[in-house]
């Protein structure tokens, strides 16, 4: 048995250890509490030894940290995905496929974020990367809409900074709460975010 894993271990490149060890580690995070977690059982899994979770990682904090960041930033490919096939001017459409699609992503990993958002703000570095989340989530979404290049740009960006709030606020009374619903949710963000765009923004000067 050792003769035929050997070769396998040594086919992967060290990016592609890393990432299937960070892939292992976000399951782990998921599903246990932070304490449960082991680097130990994560290395079992991954079919490593401890040592190259360190060399890789660092702690076991370090490791959490790097799991949270890949969770909350929003990654280039998801604009793509969200308004596909949704005319650029159908701004209302492309805002509900964009909300849509975070609500399916949030839900998905609802445990990891829940646990993200309810971290105690004295936790400086989860806030440092909510905070790195965040404004990449609205430069996404600018470019989601077709308004990176709005002359209001930079105003909308603070918008919709402050829109990820309210996002987040309503997603803890959906999945956390249970005094909302998905869909009460969903309409709650698209409409708000129509309004930002079209009502509020529009009564300030460029």
């Amino acid at each position: 048995m050792v003769g035929d894993s050997a070769p396998a271990k040594q086919r992967l490149g060290s990016e592609r250890r890393r990432e299937q060890i960070l892939a292992v580690a976000a399951r782990h995070f998921e599903e246990r509490t932070y304490s449960e977690v082991s680097t130990a059982a994560i290395a079992d899994e991954a079919g490593v030894g401890r040592p190259l979770i360190h060399y890789y990682f660092g702690t076991k904090r370090e490791m959490y940290l790097e799991v949270v960041r890949r969770f909350a930033l929003v990654p280039p490919h998801v604009v793509e995905t969200a308004v596909q096939g949704i005319a650029a001017d159908a701004l209302e459409d492309r805002i509900r496929a964009s909300i849509d699609y975070w609500l399916s992503v949030t839900s998905r990993h609802k445990s990891m974020w829940t646990s993200t958002i309810s971290v105690d703000a004295q936790d400086h570095d989860i806030q440092r990367i909510i905070e790195q989340a965040d404004d990449v989530a609205a430069d996404r979404m600018l470019e989601a809409l077709s308004l990176d290049d709005h002359p209001q740009r930079d105003r909308l960006h603070a918008m919709f900074l402050a829109f990820g709030g309210m996002a987040r606020a309503a997603g803890r009374q959906w999945l956390v709460r249970s005094t909302l619903s998905r869909d009460e949710v969903a309409e709650l963000l698209t409409q708000s975010l129509l309004t930002i765009i079209c009502d509020v923004a529009p009564r300030f000067n460029v």
